[in-house]
């Protein structure tokens, strides 16, 4: 993500843009299920799990949106977090094949919904972070749920899972690519002549002090064939959850030996929500002082931030926790009334 914000450009733009963000919420599901199981090996119960989890939903869901006042011009996925915090209670104790088949679905008919709810739900923004559009938890959600699944396997001890992960994720990114490449365009051009032929679209701009729904914008159906990054279509989301599950897999197949080299990338993810706020906090500073930040056109700008982003973990990681991780805990401790499960370093 820092490697988007700071130094995006033709090379590496097809590599981070949105497969980062996918990444990034496929670990939290992750970390979701195995708090999940330590909650319960620690005797804390499952009701102080939901009850700590609501509590890290309020926390997350008002981060984000002190994020948004900084208005940087970077979409914040912090609200969309603290919806599908709230919305994975209802899958917590579901099977990890119930929830491999749950997101599935949610990528299949995620995105039709969620692009009905960016235009009906646009006037309200609670609802919006749970399913208004491409930073929606809706949209997000497939990669949150399969996040979940994997968190049960055992991905990190079992090299033969790793393997599935990895090889599962290279086809699903190979596919996901070749659609785009050679289906998609031409598909949706017919898609677009269809909904001009049948869908009518307003000759003004929709009154906002209208009543409901007369005050949103129709819905943005062609977006639905689109491949292009934070899309969230059920492409993009595949091609990006491929990216993913590639990176995943193949982190876990580094053997045991040479693990070392990976130690900052663990100390990084386990200052991850204060390095992601970090990040637009920086921007908006930048921005007051009119200090030109974007290091995509220098030669090995992006190698600079990126390690520049792991030197910032490691030194995070020096202290117990990071400062938002550990306010957070505290909150979930007050709310759950109970010493709450570690977080994994994948988070």
């Amino acid at each position: 993500m820092y490697v988007q914000h700071f130094a995006l450009n033709e090379t590496n733009a097809s590599i981070v843009s949105g497969n980062t963000t996918l990444l990034f919420v496929l670990c939290g599901g992750i970390s979701y299920s195995i708090m999940a199981r330590r909650s319960t090996e620690q005797g804390a119960g499952m009701s102080a799990f939901r009850a700590r989890m609501l509590a890290r939903a309020v926390f997350v869901d008002l981060l984000g949106y002190l994020l948004i006042l900084l208005n940087t011009g970077y979409g914040v996925i912090l609200p969309a977090y603290a919806a599908m915090f709230v919305m994975a209670l209802a899958l917590i104790g579901r099977s990890t094949r119930a929830l491999a088949a749950t997101a599935a679905v949610l990528a299949l008919a995620g995105p039709p919904l969620m692009v009905l709810g960016g235009s009906v739900l646009s006037a309200a923004p609670l609802l919006g972070d749970i399913a208004g559009g491409p930073m929606s938890g809706l949209a997000l959600a497939p990669a949150f749920v399969a996040g979940m699944a994997i968190g049960r396997l055992g991905f990190a001890e079992s090299k033969r899972t790793a393997l599935a992960l990895a090889g599962g994720g290279a086809l699903m990114l190979a596919a996901g690519k070749a659609l785009g490449a050679f289906v998609l365009p031409g598909l949706s051009r017919s898609f677009e002549g269809w909904l001009v032929r049948v869908q009518s679209f307003p000759s003004v701009q929709p009154d906002p002090y209208a009543i409901w729904p007369y005050n949103v914008n129709p819905p943005l159906w062609n977006s639905l064939l689109w491949t292009a990054p934070h899309s969230a279509s059920t492409f993009q989301t595949m091609t990006g959850l491929g990216f993913a599950l590639l990176v995943l897999g193949l982190v876990c197949l580094v053997p045991k030996r040479i693990s070392a080299v990976l130690a900052p990338c663990a100390a990084t993810g386990r200052a991850a929500l204060t390095l992601y706020s970090a990040q637009f906090v920086a921007i908006w500073v930048l921005k007051l002082a009119g200090v030109e930040y974007d290091l995509g056109g220098i030669p090995l700008g992006d190698l600079i931030v990126a390690v520049a982003t792991l030197a910032a973990g490691w030194l995070l990681a020096q202290f117990p926790a990071g400062p938002l991780e550990a306010s957070m805990r505290r909150f979930d401790r007050v709310f759950g009334g109970s010493r709450p499960a570690a977080a994994p370093a994948s988070k």
